[in-house]
């Protein structure tokens, strides 16, 4: 009987260890798309001296394309992207990257504490030019979401000869004015729903935010509806992790080390160097899509700027029912508003 025991237990171990193994090391792809002239390409390419994941995906090769520049910092959409954007899929050929020590552009035992904003524009530029040969269009539109718009908007700049059209979606701007707004937002929510335990802590940060060091606890404002109201951005993620095909249980230990490894001295560089001290004129057609109730980066501080930058053509553009990813959010809306850009 003991011998019955010990050969179920030393079993059902083998079984869990190859399960173990096979999530951490299965093989990973992007699904195809149907049509002789249909792109779904999920690679390492080496850009600027650095191994980066790359994902391309439309229905037809020849389609405008557009690249999007993820937030964070570290925060990959590779994962669960393709749940929203099977409609632009067929009007674009969309290419999304993982960073530079992001997610499965995270390589074990490299040094990440010499990333900056300024590396992460030289690899977007270096990541632009592949692209444009890859897909032999030599004008992009450039999209760039969250702490993305920091440094999509300076390569915009820099480059402008590169893109058609800069578009920031949930789009950065002076770190001080945003992180009030999110601070006065979720303490008049807290008052409204009696939690003192949360004004108490609000109100230890003040000084914090008021001098530009500190910033409004993103679990609060994601409790108060000020990061997303009509998805649900974390359980996306997971769902993402456990089902998607693009990336196995490796590349989650990637994503989580990328996030621990580059995340906290990126966002220190945003709040010392503010975006509205950095451009203050791009020479090309510049489009801020924003929710309306988006306090992740605060929608009137990005008006503000957007007022201040200079163009050749800019519009601002308020999706009424979002927060912080109307990309995503309203997704139908979004893909209608984009396709007048084609």
């Amino acid at each position: 009987m003991k011998r019955k025991w010990k050969k179920l237990i030393y079993s059902s171990v083998l079984v869990l260890l190859i399960a173990a193994a096979a999530a951490l090391f299965f093989p990973t792809w992007t699904p195809s798309i149907e049509g002789e002239r249909s792109i779904h390409l999920l690679k390492q390419v080496n850009i600027n001296g650095a191994g980066h994941e790359v994902m391309i995906r439309g229905k037809d090769r020849r389609n405008p394309v557009l690249l999007f520049v993820h937030g964070g910092p570290g925060c990959s959409e590779i994962p669960y992207v393709r749940k929203y954007q099977d409609q632009l899929e067929q009007s674009f050929t969309i290419v999304h990257y993982d960073q530079r020590g992001s997610g499965k552009s995270y390589h074990f035992g490299e040094d990440y504490s010499h990333v900056t904003a300024e590396l992460l524009i030289e690899d977007l530029l270096a990541l632009t030019d592949y692209v444009s040969e890859l897909l032999e269009q030599d004008h992009i539109l450039l999209a760039a979401h969250s702490y993305g718009t920091y440094i999509g908007l300076q390569a915009a700049a820099r480059a402008p000869e590169k893109y058609r059209a800069y578009i920031g979606i949930g789009q950065v701007a002076d770190h001080t004015q945003s992180e009030l707004d999110s601070l006065h937002f979720v303490l008049e929510q807290a008052r409204l729903a009696g939690n003192q335990a949360d004004i108490d802590r609000l109100e230890e940060l003040r000084t914090s935010i008021e001098q530009g060091e500190g910033r409004t606890p993103r679990g609060l404002i994601r409790k108060y509806g000020g990061a997303a109201r009509l998805i649900d951005d974390n359980g996306d993620y997971v769902m993402g992790f456990l089902f998607g095909s693009e990336y196995n249980g490796l590349d989650v230990i990637r994503y989580l080390r990328g996030i621990a490894a580059t995340q906290e001295q990126l966002l220190r560089e945003e709040a010392a160097k503010p975006l509205t001290s950095i451009v203050r004129e791009i020479k090309l057609p510049v489009y801020f899509v924003m929710g309306k109730y988006d306090y992740m980066t605060s929608t009137q501080a990005a008006a503000a700027y957007f007022e201040q930058l200079k163009a050749p053509k800019k519009e601002f553009v308020l999706f009424e029912q979002s927060a912080h990813y109307p990309q995503f959010e309203e997704k139908e809306q979004f893909a209608s508003w984009l396709n007048q850009l084609k």
